[in-house]
């Protein structure tokens, strides 16, 4: 029989592949392929759907895949977890490239979209950025508890720690002040790594007209503009901004029964990184709107005052998402509102 669909479970070296025909038999059972041999296998087979989970390469493999004439479709782990049949097999790879293979082919299935070899290029100057970000506060943390043997405890300010840290440093004996000296060198260099990656993000909004015209939105500069670019292109597969805002995790839990509505806090689902950017981005705009009047500043002054300071900024960076996917989804035919 044809195998119309296939299922893959992805790892670093060793591949399960799942195949199924048109009445869901299966009829190509390989649970366990090497790495050289997976290409090979695949473009041996006549076009079907090919499903697999978002995962570590797994843009690389739908990409490949799509250019031997397969449909592919990239799924999020938790939706495809549910059709593992853990009660008879058990976790294996095997069961894990069944469950996809079963998953791929459901009428409600949301999908990942493929992304393209630019916007992972693009998505890894953000990532880089983000670590060096994080390890000077770490390098911080780690002055602070070595200073503290000695008797020098700092507070958690790292403008605070830096300057204090350079003061003491004449004072610490031996290899305690090549040690804190040496961190300090290094935290000076991650400054320099971070501003050079501004530079990087700085000229690829410049480089891109769509990310150019996110960048006239209050709230949005070239970090938002972007890392939402380069994370879901275009925004065609929201449906309308309000999709786009839920898929964020800026709008409220639902534990609605029997006819009650009860909304929670928001659910903080989807990437993290772009929610921060976005939530950093309500805050700049909620402190220049006590200075304006244009009506969406007066919208985000009373709202603050209505429902309090946190309300308000999760409110604006959810209508900021809202308004970025009108900007992606209709270009030149987005208008700026008054």
């Amino acid at each position: 029989m044809t195998i119309v669909t296939v299922g893959i479970d992805l790892a670093k070296n060793v591949f399960a592949v799942h195949g199924v025909d048109a009445t869901g038999k299966p009829v190509l059972l390989k649970p366990s392929v090497p790495r050289a041999k997976l290409a090979p296998l695949i473009a041996s087979l006549p076009p079907c759907l090919i499903g697999m989970e978002a995962c570590s390469g797994a843009h690389y493999w739908a990409r490949l895949f799509a250019t031997f004439g397969h449909t592919v479709r990239l799924m999020a782990p938790k939706f495809v977890a549910p059709y593992r049949l853990s009660g008879k097999r058990g976790k294996n790879d095997a069961a894990d490239a069944s469950a996809v293979c079963e998953a791929v082919t459901r009428a409600n299935m949301r999908f990942v979209p493929i992304k393209t070899v630019d916007q992972q290029g693009q998505l890894m100057v953000h990532r880089a950025r983000q670590g060096f970000v994080e390890q000077p506060n770490a390098t911080i943390n780690r002055i602070r508890g070595l200073l503290s043997e000695f008797g020098v405890v700092l507070p958690l300010k790292a403008a605070v720690v830096r300057q204090q840290a350079l003061q003491h440093l004449e004072d610490l004996p031996g290899w305690a002040n090549t040690v804190v000296g040496d961190l300090l060198s290094e935290v000076s260099h991650f400054d320099e790594r971070i501003t050079q990656y501004d530079h990087h993000i700085a000229t690829l909004a410049k480089a891109d007209p769509a990310a150019r015209q996110l960048m006239q939105l209050p709230g949005v500069g070239p970090t938002t503009a972007t890392a939402l670019i380069s994370t879901i292109g275009h925004g065609h597969d929201f449906s309308n901004g309000r999709q786009l805002s839920a898929w964020l995790g800026l709008v409220p839990g639902q534990y609605s029964s029997g006819g009650k509505q009860r909304l929670g806090h928001i659910t903080k689902a989807g990437d993290s990184y772009l929610r921060s950017l976005l939530v950093l981005g309500a805050r700049a705009v909620l402190v220049a709107a006590k200075n304006k009047t244009y009506p969406i500043s007066r919208w985000a002054t009373s709202l603050a005052e209505r429902r309090g300071y946190w309300r308000a900024i999760v409110a604006i960076a959810a209508k900021n998402a809202r308004m970025c996917w009108a900007v992606l989804h209709r270009g030149d035919a987005f208008k700026l509102p008054v």
